[in-house]
């Protein structure tokens, strides 16, 4: 069984070098959860900042939930 995570709740960070960030839904991953990302990014440190703001995608764009089932 994976061990728990170590989780540091802030209310405010600052990283250097970033090379670009992206907005993503959590979803439910067998007992857990995940958050995708392209393969590009393998091998590479990623770091997870979670907000209190519910998910909201952009339009236009695939991915997320539906509002409305697809006719």
């Amino acid at each position: 069984m994976p061990s728990k995570v170590d989780f540091k709740p802030v209310t405010e960070i600052k990283i250097v070098g970033v090379v670009g960030f992206m907005k993503r839904q959590v979803t439910a991953y067998g007992t857990g959860a995940k958050v995708t990302c392209p393969k590009e990014h393998l091998g590479k440190t990623v770091y997870l900042v979670i907000t209190d703001e519910p998910y909201e995608p952009r339009e236009g764009r695939s991915g997320g939930q539906r509002s409305e089932p697809q006719k």
